[in-house]
């Protein structure tokens, strides 16, 4: 069995990649770099296919961010093989920086330094040293129920620099040369599809242009509850939850007959009272 650990680095300026390939030969001969991305959607794709022991994801790359990036590979990880270790490279951002250190997840800063990269190399051969002699713990991997617990508050917290926007209160969805206004209230699901998001009522369906993201800090966490990357619905329009003979969770909503299904991200929800 080989037992070479191997790397995979998404970064979406060549030179910087090419970079930090070289300090990881200098710091860490024996790693196997097994391929260079340019965006989150290739470093989800091939993390997927090579299912290295350490993803090195810049947090800022074209369309998918690194955080995304981690969250679509943590909720879409096959069962068995462990989740690799996960270091974000970013830029200096002292919000980024406090966000890691608060949830123990590994960083580097660029232009990478020599000495802080040993110092990650260090934690990362420990880490697979004490996975590759633990028994596998039951209930699952601890490394992918780490990096789900911080990726959820990653993502739940404030974006860096970001002002504070008022609460939704109604939401305006063109059909046509007609501007519809949604309250709020009605709403039971946003979807994202597509260039689009789908937005839901007991009786219509409308598309608007405004990201999920987007919408995510100005909606009350209370009432709606993102159970998917791309799917967020109304709490209280939930009927029922139920467990696929595979582990996987999906919802009823009350008065619509398809089923929505809920991510790895975000099953903590549903857990019994």
């Amino acid at each position: 069995m080989d037992t070479t650990p191997t790397a995979l680095i998404a970064e979406d300026e060549p030179l910087l990649a090419a970079a930090l390939q070289a300090e990881l030969t200098r710091a860490w001969p024996a790693l196997r770099v097994l391929a260079q991305v340019g965006d989150g959607a290739s470093a989800v794709a091939q993390a997927l296919a090579l299912q290295p022991d350490v993803l090195f994801f810049d947090i800022r790359m074209p369309g998918m961010d690194g955080l995304e990036a981690a969250r679509a590979l943590a909720e879409d990880w096959p069962e068995g093989p462990p989740f690799p270790q996960l270091v974000f490279v970013t830029a200096y951002d002292q919000y980024a920086v406090q966000a890691f250190e608060a949830q123990a997840v590994d960083y580097l800063l660029k232009p990478v330094q020599a000495a802080r990269l040993h110092k990650t190399v260090a934690k990362l051969q420990q880490a697979l040293a004490q996975r590759g002699g633990a028994q596998p713990a039951p209930g699952g991997d601890r490394t992918l129920d780490h990096t789900l617990d911080a990726l959820r508050a990653l993502l739940t917290g404030p974006a860096p620099g970001a002002a504070a926007q008022p609460p939704l209160q109604v939401i305006q969805a063109s059909v046509g040369s007609t501007i519809h206004l949604v309250p709020i209230q009605d709403v039971l699901v946003f979807e994202a599809a597509d260039k689009y998001v789908r937005v839901l009522t007991a009786s219509h369906e409308y598309l608007i242009r405004t990201p999920l993201r987007e919408l995510l800090p100005r909606l009350d966490a209370q009432v709606f509850w993102q159970i998917h990357r791309a799917v967020v619905v109304r709490a209280q329009a939930i009927s029922a939850v139920s467990r696929d003979e595979a582990g996987k969770l999906s919802i009823q909503l009350r008065g619509r007959d398809e089923r929505l299904a809920v991510s790895r991200l975000y099953a903590h929800l549903f857990r019994a009272m």
